[in-house]
């Protein structure tokens, strides 16, 4: 493809036409002979550093936000940058599927687009989901190690999944791709929104920048009248309703304030709930395979989405009573031989955690304990927050490293104690986990929290293998053979 192909008119120079273009990159890592550099701005350096690696490397153009003077080969300059390269990339990769839900929230992206790809796929649809876990399609996963790729892995996916028959795509929408324009071009047709809570405060200035970065995608994604679902039981839902609104979208809210569907009565089970909620002002009763509350909201928001989408209302009820858990979201990992179960889950935030405890406690007749930590590198405000909400909502609370990444892990350590002076502090997270495990009496419930489905640490900037998972197996294991 010519370079003059993939640019608009208002960026095209002589010349450009002549130029082939074989592929897009952000990374100058990966440059290969007759690509398009983008040299943008990141998080602690500029791309324009790489410009004369990725010439050397075989880079035909650069684009960038201003002018690079020690390169030879055409500098693409745009005030939006990003914009201009996620166009770029959509031109390239051109085939999109032709029914894309982009979720965007705090919480709740990762189980709600596998919700849906359930629904879609016991309705007969070819659905996938994009986000955190990765690519699903059916029974095959691949890992992608991000929420919102990059906008050329983006788009490379999206033209892949489209070419390969998948007309139905659930796609997780973070606040740094609609921030960063790693999403523009993508052509959503519907939009949803879960709730904003206390996360990335360490790259959003404040909330009102973490809230105009989502709002986004209702602003600058969908067409006058195209349907959005959004949960409302809180301030910022509303808001985000209104703005919505304002926008002329097709607005369905949901939650237990929702107008459309509106949650009545949770009655929790051993492993599943008794749910009551009102659709359109039917009401409805069902017993969903989940357990916590935040998970019937997740799947709830998955139920409106595909009905607001067309699915038959018999599939998507029928699909509801048979949901399968999604990987590292209040996952059981096994329990002991008195029945006490171990839950692994991604809470990672002072709200998922708060969420996280609430859920479990309904389901447990003893003492509800958790092990969990901070991530180094990110917003430090949240890790005395954390420890109060574990201090108040557990009956244990073992404090240990989660990813540390370049930070001091007893600083991070002593801050989240510092919420919850009375926890035990166990700095290796093996060792807490099988702590954990050694303390579960018969009524007992162990939740280790906070990095879900990783399979491993980043601890001074390097990632060693550790899966939250496999390690609580391997506890279990070992209590059950020192049993025997």
């Amino acid at each position: 493809m010519k370079l003059a192909d993939l640019l608009p008119a208002s960026a095209l120079r002589p010349g450009y036409d002549q130029i082939e273009v074989k592929g897009l990159t952000l990374d100058s890592r990966k440059i290969e002979a007759g690509w398009v550099f983008a040299a943008l701005p990141g998080f602690s350096v500029h791309g324009r550093q790489f410009a004369a690696r990725a010439e050397a490397a075989g880079a035909v153009a650069i684009i960038c936000d201003g002018e690079i003077d020690d390169v030879s080969i055409p500098v693409i300059i745009a005030e939006d940058a990003p914009a201009l390269f996620a166009d770029m990339a959509a031109r390239f990769y051109p085939q999109q599927p032709a029914n894309i839900v982009a979720i965007t929230g705090t919480n709740g992206k990762s189980s709600t687009v596998e919700f849906v790809r359930q629904i879609w796929t016991a309705a007969g649809l070819d659905g996938a989901s994009l986000g955190t876990l990765g690519v699903a399609r059916g029974t095959s996963s691949e890992v992608t190690g991000y929420t919102t790729p990059d906008a050329a892995a983006l788009h490379k996916s999206l033209d892949a999944l489209a070419r390969d028959g998948v007309t139905h795509l659930a796609m997780e929408a973070s606040s740094h791709g609609l921030k960063q324009r790693r999403m523009e071009a993508v052509r959503v047709t519907l939009a949803a929104f879960t709730n904003l809570t206390q996360d990335h405060l360490d790259y959003h200035p404040d909330f009102e920048d973490y809230f105009a970065s989502k709002a986004r995608l209702f602003l600058n994604f969908l067409d006058a009248g195209g349907p959005a679902i959004i949960n409302t039981d809180s301030e910022w839902g509303e808001r985000m309703a209104e703005l919505a609104r304002e926008r002329g979208l097709d607005i369905s809210t949901i939650g237990w304030r929702g107008q459309d569907l509106q949650i009545c009565e949770i009655t929790p089970r051993a492993a599943s709930q008794d749910v009551v909620f009102r659709w359109k002002g039917e009401e409805i009763r069902l017993e969903i395979p989940l357990v916590g509350e935040f998970q019937i909201l997740n799947a709830l928001g998955a139920a409106a989405i595909a009905l607001a989408g067309g699915v038959d209302k018999a599939v998507v009820l029928g699909t509801l009573g048979k949901l399968g858990g999604v990987p590292g979201r209040l996952d059981k990992v096994g329990e002991t031989r008195e029945g006490a179960p171990v839950l692994v889950d991604y809470a990672h935030t002072p709200d998922g955690l708060d969420k996280l405890l609430r859920a479990a406690r309904p389901h447990t007749k003893g003492r509800v304990m958790v092990v969990f930590g901070c991530g180094g590198d990110r917003d430090p405000d949240k890790r005395a927050k954390m420890g109060a909400i574990a201090r108040k909502l557990s009956d244990v609370a073992i404090v240990t490293d989660d990813n540390p990444r370049s930070e001091n892990p007893a600083a991070i350590r002593a801050a989240v104690l510092s919420g919850c002076p009375d926890a035990l502090e166990i700095a290796d997270r093996r060792e807490a986990i099988n702590h954990g495990v050694g303390l579960l009496r018969e009524g007992d419930c162990l939740l280790v929290a906070g990095k879900g489905h990783e399979t491993g640490q980043t601890v001074a900037g390097v990632v060693h293998p550790f899966d939250d998972r496999d390690v609580s197996r391997e506890a279990l294991e070992a209590r059950e053979a020192e049993h025997v």
